[in-house]
């Protein structure tokens, strides 16, 4: 049986702990307590009041966390709505189970963003940021996209 070097082990754990700690996507974020973001992206507005925003929080932790609230410099107001059959309601908050994730996305629960502040065009990176039940808020830069663009085909 071989045995690999003391120094070769430790640099090969510590670069897979830092890969375990970050997202599968480039604009993900974390928080360092088990909880990532990433998939994040607005369609451009086609309003000039109201936008919409998804993504993906995923939590490794061992206990359940809750959204609480959204907030953007944006925005006059960011809420929170989940989608109930046809209809769409606002929520005060959304679950993230233990081991599990929460996706926001089109046709699904997701953000809207109310009483924009300015229009977002595509290219651009809106800041997010997310509050929890018990984690400390994440922020998120968030890419705006073309309003046609769809996460399963690129555009």
């Amino acid at each position: 049986m071989r045995r690999v070097p003391s120094v070769t082990a430790a640099v090969l754990a510590g670069a897979l702990a830092l890969t375990a700690c970050g997202g599968s996507d480039s604009d993900g974020s974390s928080d360092g307590a088990g909880l990532s973001v990433g998939s994040a992206y607005m369609p451009q507005p086609v309003s000039d009041t109201m936008a919409a925003g998804f993504l993906v929080i995923t939590n490794k932790g061992a206990a359940g966390e809750v959204l609480t609230r959204v907030t953007s410099e944006v925005a006059g107001e960011v809420t929170v709505h989940r989608t109930v059959g046809q209809t769409m309601e606002e929520a005060e908050s959304l679950d993230i189970p233990a081991h599990g994730e929460l996706v926001l996305q089109s046709g699904g629960d997701h953000l809207m963003f109310e009483q924009l502040k300015r229009k977002p065009r595509e290219g651009e990176k809106v800041a997010v940021q997310l509050h929890f039940a018990k984690t400390s808020p994440i922020t998120v830069e968030m890419p705006v996209k073309s309003a046609t663009y769809n996460p399963k085909t690129g555009h």
